[in-house]
């Protein structure tokens, strides 16, 4: 299981986790497109580069990363958004 970034990070997107991630897996697309149809910028994990080792989830100032299996319910979205921003 791979970490994930959520809603918290939307339009925010500090480099905190960016600059502690030992394999630089943390990405900055231009832009997505959520499941409602809006456009909003944030960061990414790619999931089959991230390693688990957890570095960025304490740097986050917003609390937006989280294990998958961790991801609050309210989010849970946001593991094929990752992903999706990686096809």
């Amino acid at each position: 299981m791979a970490y994930i970034i959520a809603q918290p990070c939307v339009d925010v997107m500090d480099k905190a986790c960016v600059e502690v991630c030992p394999v630089d897996c943390i990405y900055e697309p231009e832009a997505t497109t959520l499941p409602e149809g809006e456009r909003r910028a944030m960061l990414y994990i790619h999931p089959e580069e991230c390693i688990d080792c957890g570095a960025c989830e304490p740097e986050c100032p917003v609390e937006a990363i989280f294990a998958e299996e961790d991801t609050p319910e309210e989010w849970k979205e946001f593991i094929e958004i990752n992903a999706k921003a990686f096809e």
